[in-house]
């Protein structure tokens, strides 16, 4: 019998003790004017850290935009190591909402798709004005996957005051060669007719908007998945424009297995940014 108490209070002690190192994940809704709407984030925080007060300890924060379909969950499903990485780095990790299928941007044909503005004028203002966050650019880093990939790559190029760092993985950052899906007509319009507003809305068209160093880049993305041209060519615009950059190629497909792995890479590569600040 006393083996057995034995047992199970080193079990309870082993399982508090993974339970102490792991994050604190919460959903938050807040109301949004620009979508007028309510809407949701994911913020996992460091343990013990919840809404800010003066004197406790601050720190980077790095942004997760999900793909087409997904919503402010799908980051903290797909990656559930995020808690663990909050306590072991130090940073914080906010999943907002982007809608089903967004792309992130202000559409100019559609009123209620202004994800550009929510996130930018008001998710982060909320964050940094409730959270115990380091509110400057060089603490503040953007990345996501699939639709969010090009959101994160798009948002931070347009807003370099706002983020110092931006990456994507499996991004689709031209969607121009996929004109009939996604629902990208309803946010640009039938790509026939509108080929030059598609263009300007793409992270290809972007880039050509900012200098060298003007913002840390990582670009990654599987050899198997469907959006491995678009992402070779924006690497090779990028050489060309002589925009420094990371950019990797490795096996894997469009798929939570890839995103799961790659998001640790992505983040180490923010962790060392905001380390050298």
């Amino acid at each position: 019998m006393k083996k057995l108490f034995t047992s199970i209070s080193i079990f309870l002690l082993v399982l508090l003790g993974i339970q102490a190192i792991a994050g604190r994940v919460d959903t938050i809704q807040i109301q949004s004017n620009y979508l007028k709407k309510a809407t949701k984030f994911v913020i996992i925080q460091p343990t013990n850290q919840g809404q800010q007060n003066n004197n406790q300890e601050r720190y980077p924060v790095v942004y997760l935009l999900h793909g087409y379909g997904g919503n402010y969950a799908q980051w903290s499903t797909t990656a559930p190591q995020l808690a663990k990485t909050a306590d072991d780095l130090k940073m914080i990790f906010v999943c907002p909402d982007g809608g089903r299928g967004s792309w992130y941007f202000d559409s100019p044909i559609d009123s209620s798709i202004r994800y550009d503005s929510y996130i930018t004028k008001e998710l982060i203002p909320y964050i940094d004005a409730n959270y115990a966050t380091k509110a400057n650019a060089k603490s503040r880093a953007i990345t996501g996957l699939s639709m969010g990939g090009h959101g994160a790559m798009y948002l931070a190029i347009r807003h370099s005051d706002l983020f110092g760092a931006a990456g994507s993985t499996s991004g689709g950052v031209d969607f121009r060669p996929f004109p009939k899906n996604w629902e990208i007509k309803n946010a640009l319009g039938e790509y026939e007719q509108n080929k030059e507003r598609w263009y300007d809305y793409t992270v290809m068209r972007q880039v050509e908007l900012i200098t060298n160093n003007q913002l840390a880049i990582i670009i990654d993305c599987g050899i198997d998945d469907f959006f491995m041209p678009v992402n070779r060519a924006l690497h090779e615009k990028l050489l060309q424009l002589k925009i420094n950059h990371d950019y990797i190629e490795r096996p894997g497909a469009h798929n939570h297995t890839y995103w799961r792995s790659s998001i640790d890479f992505q983040i180490l590569f923010f962790h060392h940014f905001f380390q050298k600040q």
